[in-house]
């Protein structure tokens, strides 16, 4: 719709039921004027449009909403992280998570105004960081915010850098009927539908701690001390239950395991509150995808909640569809989490129907196994998680931490063996290594994560992992490092456990088998080297 095209069509109407609502960008929103009273008046409505003043779109979010007003907002990329915006110029240096925290603050306040539609114009960004391909991925990621929150997103060569230096209008000229074509779309559309689904991550989320490596005893969902904040979301699960949503559960655990806390009186959940708890070591966007397919749902109707920053950066890149919510890190941040967690839900009554849905569903859902395809390649994100691998060498010196994390691991583990300190220390007398390796990254660090011990004889006799750095792919940037060290080792004592299907899957991939029984393993370690050393490059490395 061009200029003539608007204006005649504004002339020749004769008038229609009124179309009040919000027309909202940070930008000159004058040029739209005429044509979204035109769009209106294609569906026979006359618009009663309202427009921000000029660059008060941030103070406009941050105050309530007009009851009773539909809003539209045009949001670009500044509009979540300032630091994008063309008009202020490049800046010096970002901060990639202090911009990103900031951009989840702004998607905060978006999703907690239910009346809420929003069209989302991917601009290009300017350079911000050293590695174009950083810019690439965080201008993917704001996207995936914005769709996340129900955006429809224009096409981006909408955007004209020209138009917006000259007159603040971030829309070019001929793209301004589109554009406001699918405003009035948005304006007359019903409210965006509430979420169904809320998939939890379980470790550290449903309870404190890790279930495999800490036992039921050992995590934490008491109304006290650390289990206070799960507790709280426990309750929050339940209510959800009650009101209709249904409640599935992705974890990486094996599925006794995940499903055992569920089957005591201790907790307030109990197994029947989800349609499913899928418990696998397979990416979590298959399992949802999964869900999705057997619930009969689209993928828009679902949200995730995880506290693992790489999980969640998985899910969203895989899924766009599904908006993906971080438990918080710290109890300070629940009631930001529970806000924004209620307005996807939101809805005016519940009905008897809503109170059966769970039961309905979990009979659809008998017998669902894990999916095992593969997720997002989420490369790109782990190396901007600015990683720090320091391997030590505990073959001399104090040894106590990195034995613990053998006996202590269950899942990546190669064979599941206790062993003493005398044990470890026989293995050194008689020319074997011993290492370990701590990990630490943007968001702080996770203290000695990995362990290792090599015999005499070139075997790995001991490899474990924590299960709190699953996914980070640090186990194959070691063994990388370790194969490219004087006489590496070229073979493993394997053996299975009930626990270690983790370690299963690193084996295949580096032997090309993990055998049903116990046994030495041999590799090529050339080739196993040459494969893993591109994960080397995902860190940044400290080692002897």
């Amino acid at each position: 719709m061009n200029f003539l095209e608007a204006k005649r069509l504004v002339d020749g109407f004769a008038g229609g039921p009124p179309l009040p609502f919000l027309f909202a960008l940070s930008g000159s929103a004058e040029p739209f004027d005429l044509y979204l009273r035109a769009a209106a008046a294609k569906h026979g409505r006359s618009a009663a449009v309202s427009l921000l003043p000029f660059n008060t779109l941030a103070q406009s979010l941050r105050r309530d909403p007009d009851i009773g007003v539909t809003e539209v907002f045009l949001l670009l990329p500044w509009d979540f992280a300032p630091e994008t915006d063309w008009r202020s110029g490049v800046p010096d240096r970002v901060d990639d998570v202090a911009v990103r925290k900031a951009a989840e603050s702004i998607g905060s306040l978006l999703a907690r105004r239910l009346g809420a539609r929003i069209l989302y114009l991917p601009a290009a960004l300017p350079p911000l960081f050293a590695d174009p391909a950083q810019d690439t991925a965080f201008s993917a990621w704001l996207q995936s915010l914005a769709i996340g929150l129900g955006a429809r997103v224009l096409p981006p060569e909408s955007f004209s850098l020209a138009g917006y230096f000259s007159s603040g209008c971030p829309v070019g000229g001929k793209w301004i009927g589109s554009v406001a074509e699918s405003a009035v779309d948005l304006a007359i559309s019903a409210r965006p539908e509430p979420k169904k689904v809320l998939v939890t991550d379980l470790d550290n989320v449903v309870w404190s701690g890790g279930i495999a490596e800490d036992g039921f005893d050992g995590v934490h969902f008491e109304p006290h001390g650390r289990g206070y904040p799960h507790f709280v979301y426990q309750g929050f699960l339940k209510r959800l239950r009650s009101e209709g949503i249904l409640l599935a559960a992705v974890s990486r655990n094996d599925a006794d395991v995940a499903v055992a806390p569920f089957r005591t009186t201790r907790m307030i959940l109990r197994e029947d509150d989800f349609v499913a708890i899928i418990a696998s070591y397979h990416a979590k966007s298959a399992q949802i995808t999964e869900l999705a397919s057997r619930l009969n749902l689209g993928l828009d109707a679902f949200v995730f909640v995880d506290d693992n920053p790489v999980e969640i950066t998985e899910v969203s890149l895989a899924l766009p569809a599904v908006r993906c919510v971080p438990f918080p890190q710290h109890a300070d941040g629940l009631a930001a989490f529970f806000s924004d967690a209620t307005a996807l839900f939101g809805r005016r009554e519940i009905t008897a129907e809503d109170r059966e849905r769970t039961a309905m569903y979990r009979r659809r859902l008998e017998g669902i196994a894990p999916s095992a395809l593969s997720g997002a390649d989420i490369s790109r994100f782990l190396k901007d998680l600015d990683m720090r691998l320091t391997i030590n060498d505990r073959s001399d010196g104090d040894r106590t931490r990195v034995v613990q994390l053998i006996n202590k691991t269950n899942q990546f583990n190669l064979n599941g063996r206790r062993v003493t300190d005398q044990d470890v220390a026989a293995v050194l007398d008689a020319g074997g290594r011993l290492y370990g390796a701590s990990l630490a990254d943007r968001t702080g660090s996770h203290g000695e994560i990995m362990a290792s011990l090599v015999d005499s004889n070139g075997v790995i006799t001991a490899f474990v992992l924590s299960c709190r750095v699953f996914q980070r792919r640090a186990e194959y940037a070691f063994l990388a490092w370790l194969l490219a060290q004087p006489a590496p080792p070229a073979a493993l004592g394997w053996a299975p456990t009930p626990r270690n299907e983790p370690f299963a899957q690193f084996l295949r991939e580096l032997a090309g088998e993990a055998p049903a029984g116990e046994r030495v393993v041999s590799f090529d370690a050339a080739a196993a080297r040459e494969r893993f050393a591109p994960d080397l490059d995902l860190f940044t490395l400290s080692a002897p």
